[in-house]
Parts: C-alpha cells; sequence; structure tokens
C-alpha cells in the first residue's frame, strides 16, 4: 500500500522537489494532499497531475478559481488557515510535509502531531519558535520528526546506527552571496543580489535568509531540539562549496559527515522513505573533478543575525519566537526595498530588547508573543 503524504506547501521549492520524488516513486508514494498560499495557478496544475483527495488554497480569495478549475475532478477543495489544520488530521493521512515558510507552519504541524502524524520537516520555525512544546508534544505522541533541511539531514545520517554520545555538532553554511563583502559593501547590497545564492535554489524568504545567515541561526535553535544539544556544542563552519552538508564529532574525537551535491530531494526522498534508502537518479559526487573544499569561521560582526539567534537560543523562552517574528517583518521589508540590509539586526535586536518576555510559554503565549513582536518590528520601519 502506497505511503499517503499531504505536503502543506506544495508550490514551494520543497514542495514541487517533493513531488518530483512522489513522482519517481510512484509506487510507493501518494500526494494525498496538496496545499498552497496563494500560487493558485500552480496549485491546479499539480492538482490536476497528481490527483489528490483534497487540496487547499490558504489565500481565500482564490478559492472559487482553484474550485471551479478542478469541479471535473473528484478532489475536495477548501480554503483559509484553518484548513490546513484539518486536511492534517485526515485518517488516511500517514505523513505531513510541513514545507510552510515561517510562523503559518506551526498551528498545521501541531494538529498533525496531535494526530500522530509522521513529520517531515523542512518548516525550521516550527522549532524556531515552540521547539521545547512540539518536541514534548512529538513525544507525548509516539510521532517520529524527521529533517528535511539538508544540514539536519544530513546530522540524522551522521547518527544512525549510533549509540555514542554527541560531542559537537558541526553545522555548515555556505556563507550565502555576500560571504566576501566588507561591512561597508553590505552596506549598499540590493534584494536582488541576496536573491542569487550560489549553490541552492530556494524559496524568496529563505534565500534572503541565507544571505543574513538568520537562516543558519535558526538551523542552530532547530539543532537544539532535533538533537538535545546545548548551544555552546553547536558549532557553525562556512563551507561555500556545500559538499560537506553538516557533522557530528563524538566523545572519541571521531567525526561523520554526509556529502553530497547541493540536492534538496535527496534529503526530501529519507524523510519519505526512512530506515530504507532508494534508488534515485539524483546527481552523484565527481570526486576527480571537484573543486577544493574549504571552511572559514563565520564573522558575527558582519552576520549579526546569527549571533541575535544564538543569543535568543541561551534566553530561552519566547525570545526565539520574538527573533523569528521580527526577521519575517525585516525579511520582506528587504525584499521591499523598505529597510536596507544591515538594518535587519538592528531592527531584530530593538524587537527583542521591547517584546514581553515568558519563560515558560504555553501554545497561545506563542502567538501573543509574535503579535507584539511583528508590531514593534514594523513600528521601527
Amino acid at each position: 500500500m502506497r505511503k499517503k503524504i499531504a505536503i502543506l506547501g506544495s508550490t514551494g521549492s520543497i514542495g514541487t522537489q517533493a513531488l518530483q520524488v512522489i513522482e519517481e516513486h510512484a509506487d510507493l508514494y501518494e500526494a494525498y494532499v496538496l496545499t498552497a498560499n496563494r500560487q493558485a495557478d500552480l496549485l491546479i496544475e499539480q492538482a490536476r497531475r497528481f490527483q489528490p483527495a483534497q487540496v487547499v488554497i490558504a489565500d481565500e480569495s482564490r478559492y472559487a478559481q482553484v474550485r471551479d478549475a478542478l469541479a471535473d475532478l473528484p478532489i475536495q477543495v477548501y480554503a483559509g488557515a484553518e484548513a490546513l489544520e484539518q486536511v492534517v488530521q485526515n485518517d488516511e493521512v500517514d505523513m505531513v510535509l510541513t514545507a510552510l515558510v515561517g510562523f503559518a507552519g506551526l498551528r498545521p504541524t501541531v494538529a498533525a502531531i496531535r494526530s500522530h502524524k509522521a513529520i517531515a520537516l523542512a518548516n525550521k520555525e516550527t522549532l524556531v519558535v515552540a521547539g521545547e512544546l512540539v518536541t514534548q508534544l512529538a513525544i507525548d505522541n509516539h510521532c517520529p520528526i524527521l529533517p528535511v533541511d539538508s544540514e539536519h539531514s544530513a546530522i540524522f545520517q551522521s547518527l544512525m546506527g549510533e549509540d555514542s554520545e554527541i560531542e559537537k555538532i558541526i553545522l555548515t553554511a555556505s556563507g550565502g552571496p555576500f560571504r566576501s563583502l566588507s561591512y561597508d559593501e553590505l552596506r549598499s547590497v540590493t534584494p536582488a543580489q541576496a536573491l542569487k545564492h550560489p549553490n541552492w535554489d530556494m524559496g524568496a524568504k529563505i534565500t534572503i535568509d541565507s544571505a543574513s545567515m538568520m537562516n543558519k541561526g535558526f538551523e542552530v535553535i532547530e539543532a537544539k531540539w532535533l538533537f538535545g544539544v546545548e548551544a555552546k556544542d553547536i558549532q557553525v563552519v562556512v563551507h561555500p562549496q556545500s559538499i560537506i552538508h553538516s557533522a557530528v564529532q563524538f566523545r572519541d574525537g571521531a567525526v561523520k559527515a554526509q556529502l553530497g551535491v547541493p540536492d534538496m530531494r535527496v534529503p526530501i526522498q529519507l524523510a519519505f522513505s526512512y530506515p530504507t534508502r532508494l534508488a534515485s537518479q539524483f546527481d552523484r559526487l565527481d570526486w576527480y573533478n571537484m573543486q577544493p573544499l574549504t571552511f572559514e569561521q563565520p564573522d558575527l560582526d558582519r552576520f549579526r543575525c546569527l549571533a541575535l539567534a544564538f543569543e535568543a537560543l541561551e534566553r530561552g523562552g519566547t525570545m526565539p519566537c520574538v527573533v523569528n517574528a521580527a526577521n519575517e517583518i525585516v525579511n520582506l521589508a528587504f525584499r521591499q526595498g523598505r529597510c536596507l540590509f544591515l538594518e535587519m539586526p538592528d531592527i531584530i535586536e530593538e524587537t527583542m530588547r521591547r517584546t514581553t518576555f515568558v519563560q515558560q510559554p504555553t501554545l497561545d503565549d506563542y502567538f501573543q508573543i509574535d503579535a507584539e513582536a511583528r508590531r514593534i518590528a514594523s513600528e521601527q520601519l
């Protein structure tokens, strides 16, 4: 029987590549639910191709367009954020791939865990915002959380078959498009320049986060909750070639790493097939023509967002939630030309200072703090 997968965010970079994996292994997997925020045309195209049981368009103004376009097919069409929470609870769904962007992924992921669904996690903000709550919820409901981020999948793979204490996690970073620019040069960078990532093809929001290295900061926070380590035991290493996706150092000094060409379909497929590996036609490493692998220490003065993420993790409570909310505001503002690149960490830091802090938050606290932080960050713009 085929595994039925709900893809939250099927029109994004991760979602479209997940559908490629499903298509390659159509005998094993079925796209049972597809959802999109507002890309109605692509959602319609995907639905006609993959014939899911249900689709959701979060933007309610586009509901009629999707419904009418799929009226000749036996597909249930829903709209709105609440529908995302409802479809992941469908008894037929075996696994939920959470590929939504940002804070929007929290509620449906929590709903899926409460419904005992396996989670293929590509929405890192879920653990950034509410890592302690979500991981405990997964334990209580006996739900596996399988990482889809290339770095966390690499760590996960390095830990396969191990029963040894982790001494250190080595989290690699490409350094983004501005790795070699000086602080003064960063003053004038444009969104168009920031969106040209040297190695990965990703959505706009995550590409900007990569340029500021906030994405790596979020991955540090995510790693803490996925692998039960402290911030001091996570080392970020800039590795521009993106061949070593991350590594684990054990108590005897041995290091295990996962290598491969930059291709998100590899970790997506592994999350779907774990604990087995499936054959694929993906590109392989060319060992004889590979460029030299280099490693650098991240510059926390030029890329202060990474430092702020470490600070938020150390402080705990709702502070990572505050950082995420403020970052979503400034990330969009930068893309729209309303904020300079170097202003982003300034606004995030001030939002951290001014927003209410809760040390032991409930789920409702996270939503209240998120709203407050967004307001404070927006006021600074």
